[in-house]
Formats: C-alpha cells, sequence, structure tokens
C-alpha cells in the first residue's frame, strides 16, 4: 500500500474513531486497515492511537500528524479536480441540507434554477428537521439556523428569523388577543412534537418571562401545525419564516412582540472554504442572492 493510501485509511480512523466503521466507509477489510496503520507507525516511528477494547484514541502525536494528513490529501484533491476543470466547470454530484419547511418553500426553488443553469450537475437534497453532520454524511452545503458552533466551515450570513406565536384573524375575535405570556395558558395552545421541542415557551424583554403550556393539540410534523393555525384552531408558536407567505396575505397575525426573544441568524455553510469546488460557489452565489432578497427572512 502506498503512503498516500495509508495517509487516506489514518485520516477515516481518525475521523470515525473506529478501526471496523473506516473498513466499512473505505470498502476494505478489517485487518487491512489495521495494516495500513501500523505500517505508517512503524514508518514514522512514533504511536498514532492508543487503543482499547472500547474506543480508539489518537495520541498527541497523532493529533498532529491527522491535521497535516488533512491538509496535505487537500491539497492533493485541490491540485487534481483543478487539473481536471472541476475548479473552473460545475459538474457532478451537490449535496445540500437545510430543515424540512425551510428546505421546501426557500431552498428547492433555488435548486431547480440551480440546476437549470448548470446542466452537468445532479443535486441530492437532504432537507430534515435534525442537526446533521456535513462532513460525514458527505454535504457539500447546508442551510443553518440559529448561533453556529465555532468551527472551520464558511458562513456567509443571508438574513434572520424570530420565534412568534401567532394566530389567525378568526381566532382573535373569537377568543380575544393575549396581552401578555401568561395569558397564553387560556388559549388553545397547538405545538409539534419534534425532538427539539419544548413546553417551555421562554420570552424576551425586559422581564424574560417563561411560561409551562398545555397543548390541546400536537402534531409530529410542522406543517400540520400551521394549517391547524391557518384555519383557526388555536395559537402556535413558529418561526417567522415557516409563516411568511401567511403574515404577508394577512391570513395570521403575530402577538407579544414587544416579548420576542433576540432573531436567530441564517447561514449558508459550506466545509471547502477557499477550496470550494465549481458546484459549490456557484451554489453558494445563487442561494445567498436569492436568500438575501427574500421578505421572509430579512
Amino acid at each position: 500500500m502506498s503512503r498516500f493510501h495509508a495517509m487516506q485509511v489514518f485520516v477515516k480512523v481518525a475521523e470515525t474513531s473506529g478501526f471496523a466503521e473506516a473498513a466499512r466507509r473505505l470498502n476494505m477489510s478489517p485487518p487491512a486497515v489495521t495494516r495500513a496503520v501500523a505500517a505508517l507507525e512503524d514508518q514514522i516511528g512514533a504511536r498514532l492511537f492508543t487503543r482499547t477494547t472500547r474506543t480508539v484514541k489518537l495520541t498527541e502525536a497523532g493529533t498532529r500528524y491527522f491535521d497535516d494528513c488533512r491538509r496535505i490529501l487537500a491539497d492533493v484533491a485541490e491540485a487534481e479536480a483543478a487539473a481536471g476543470g472541476s475548479y473552473a466547470t460545475p459538474t457532478g454530484v451537490l449535496t445540500v441540507t437545510a430543515s424540512a419547511l425551510f428546505g421546501q418553500d426557500y431552498i428547492a426553488p433555488i435548486l431547480t434554477d440551480y440546476l437549470d443553469q448548470n446542466p452537468e450537475v445532479n443535486v441530492r437534497a437532504l432537507f430534515v428537521d435534525r442537526i446533521t453532520n456535513m462532513v460525514d454524511e458527505g454535504i457539500d452545503v447546508g442551510i443553518r439556523i440559529g448561533d453556529l458552533a465555532d468551527s472551520s466551515f464558511s458562513a456567509i450570513r443571508v438574513g434572520a428569523v424570530r420565534r412568534v406565536v401567532c394566530g389567525a384573524p378568526a381566532y382573535f375575535e373569537q377568543y380575544g388577543v393575549p396581552k401578555h405570556p401568561s395569558e397564553l395558558a387560556q388559549h388553545k395552545i397547538i405545538v409539534s412534537t419534534t425532538s427539539w421541542a419544548s413546553l417551555d415557551w421562554r420570552f424576551g424583554g425586559p422581564q424574560k418571562p417563561s411560561v409551562r403550556i398545555q397543548p390541546r393539540l400536537s402534531f409530529s410534523i410542522y406543517g400540520a401545525v400551521i394549517k391547524a393555525t391557518l384555519q383557526g384552531w388555536g395559537l402556535s408558536r413558529p418561526l417567522s419564516y415557516q409563516i411568511g407567505r401567511a403574515l404577508i396575505d394577512g391570513d395570521l397575525q403575530t402577538i407579544l412582540s414587544e416579548f420576542e426573544e433576540e432573531p436567530l441568524p441564517v447561514h449558508v455553510v459550506h466545509p471547502e472554504g477557499r477550496r470550494a469546488s465549481a458546484k459549490v460557489r456557484a451554489f453558494v452565489d445563487l442561494a445567498v442572492d436569492r436568500l438575501r432578497a427574500n421578505r421572509s427572512i430579512n
């Protein structure tokens, strides 16, 4: 096995924290992966991993070598891509992720225009209500809502969204308009049961009140929450982009605006940085322009 291939194997073991998982992803046998790492350790003259029956961790020397290997492999990949032209012309498969409703309503139309402009690219869209691991899942570009964790990813802010309490005009005509978050206990509340949903609604403003709600109606998907709110059945607390068109058309109204928390930023992120391929650069440029022009997130 060449030194270059052995470095690729070592990096994958470090990224997955396991020889077996690295072997599966590289389509190699576990013994072959073990031999490759052992050969590197012999050539370098240092232990790269601390192995136990349950864990595989980088040693101090392994951590330094891991950073160097990733840089070297990225430089080689960039050189090969440049020679092959993929840094000049968008080609290949672009994988994009966003939350379900945001992806459906805001990113999908951008993707179809992007494909029309770039006939040599195919797109795989992953719209899910969970935080994806962009590196492990092979994702090129993500649209993130909320504060970003410190990382080496490139991030371009395109707007912000608010968490709002809303209802249909017909609901407010029948049941009145709450003036303080504490009055929500007297109203019919609709919620979703997504993994991060909470029954403790925290608000902003000087007092920063927190209210424990008692929902009458719960849905597993947020689209159903919004539909029931539009029908005037009760109140919900979506992100403003989720009801952007309904707010513009007057089908829903927001309340308790003086108690809103700080807006959540929206970023377009990608892990390639300055080495971004043409397919990534072309999509990021288009997405940034379209999202910054969208009234629902600005």
